[in-house]
């Protein structure tokens, strides 16, 4: 019986103008635009420059932020007062003031200072920017040192605070990301993504489509049990799923060269937890919908609410208290935590552990309360 009505699923499928294109299409887009449009660096940030000194030291400090991709030189005003007018403009991001004297004070063995001033109403952007100027500050001022040994240090103050630069020597390792690539970080964690909208919510919106044109009034009159029907529904999904997932595999290492550190058996093997897991919600969702428009509306607040709470974009650790609390009941954080932690770390199945026996207990809770909502009268 299941047999003919997995065939029937699929047939159906098929006969359909879009969604075939769809398994394709969207696994494609999602591959070859998010990277770059999610991308978290901070680059071409406007820079204005007011160099009060006209020396050879500052026009080398404005030459060598003129080459970083990180600033867009767009105004070199001629006071303080005149770059604010560019920040206030929305054509300046930071304001960076060179005083007057800085080449005669280096070179008496003194310190001098540079003031940073940064349009805080983006507070990453001007952090991360104020970031930058000070390393690139930081690096010129060894070289001056470095050309001048007997010379004094080039310092930053921002705002009313002044922070000489260290004369500590740093070296910096970084574990898993050597490079600090972040599309290694963002692309396994859209595959979640990818199967949470392929095999969770097209099967229940199917099922909602069945309801308002009439035809599952033809199944409920039929022998078929509850079960077997659900299971016809989900497994054509599930295939589509897998199959996305496949071609989101392949296109990681085509395009970017990311490859998996760990198994992909294991990667497989959570996605089959996943996968059953918001399958199960879809179904839910489907059985207390009576319409398209509603099945979707809750749809998109579950969808709004998994991706804010994943740690996709803002990390669980740095959220506040009770929204670490309700990152605890989204099965999309635990299969992130488990496609990065392959990824990146080659992580094994007795390191994922925590995230294994969580994303059991959904499937075992969230397809059992599917199977049971769905009302079938004979």
């Amino acid at each position: 019986m299941i047999k003919y009505l997995i065939e029937k699923e699929f047939k159906q499928l098929f006969r359909h103008p879009f969604l075939p294109k769809l398994v394709f299409i969207f696994p494609c887009m999602i591959m070859f635009l998010m990277p770059w449009a999610m991308n978290q660096e901070i680059k071409n940030i406007n820079l204005s420059v007011v160099d009060n000194d006209h020396s050879i030291v500052s026009r080398r400090l404005v030459d060598k932020l003129s080459t970083s991709t990180y600033f867009h030189i767009t105004s070199l005003p001629a006071s303080y007062e005149e770059g604010m007018e560019h920040i206030e403009m929305g054509t300046a991001d930071i304001i960076l003031e060179i005083p007057r004297y800085l080449e005669r004070d280096f070179t008496n063995g003194k310190a001098a200072h540079v003031l940073i001033a940064a349009n805080a109403v983006n507070g990453t952007k001007g952090g991360l920017g104020s970031s930058y100027l000070t390393s690139i500050i930081g690096s010129y001022s060894e070289e001056l040192r470095a050309e001048h040994p007997s010379g004094g240090s080039v310092a930053l103050q921002e705002g009313a605070s002044v922070a000489a630069i260290p004369q500590i020597s740093i070296t910096t390792q970084n574990f898993f990301n050597p490079n600090l690539n972040y599309k290694l970080f963002m692309i396994p964690a859209l595959m979640g993504m990818i199967l949470t909208l392929l095999c969770g919510f097209l099967p229940a919106l199917n099922i909602v489509s069945e309801k308002e044109v009439g035809t599952i009034e033809q199944i409920n009159v039929t022998p078929v049990g509850k079960f077997t029907f659900i299971l016809a529904k989900l497994i054509p999904y599930w295939v589509i799923g897998f199959v996305a997932l496949t071609i989101c595999l392949l296109l990681a290492w085509i395009i970017y060269g990311i490859v998996s550190v760990g198994s992909l058996v294991l990667v497989y093997f959570f996605a089959i937890l996943f996968v059953l897991t918001m399958s199960g919600i879809g179904l839910v969702i489907s059985n207390y919908s009576a319409t398209m428009q509603q099945a979707m509306f809750v749809m998109f607040f579950c969808l709004l609410l998994f991706i804010l709470t994943s740690g996709l974009f803002t990390p669980i650790a740095s959220m506040p208290g009770w929204a670490q609390v309700i990152t605890w009941f989204n099965p999309l954080r635990y299969f992130m935590e488990v496609m990065r932690m392959v990824f990146l770390k080659g992580s094994t199945l007795g390191q994922l552990l925590p995230q294994l026996s969580v994303l059991v207990l959904f499937v075992l809770i969230i397809n059992s309360w599917a199977v049971w909502s769905y009302k079938k009268k004979q």
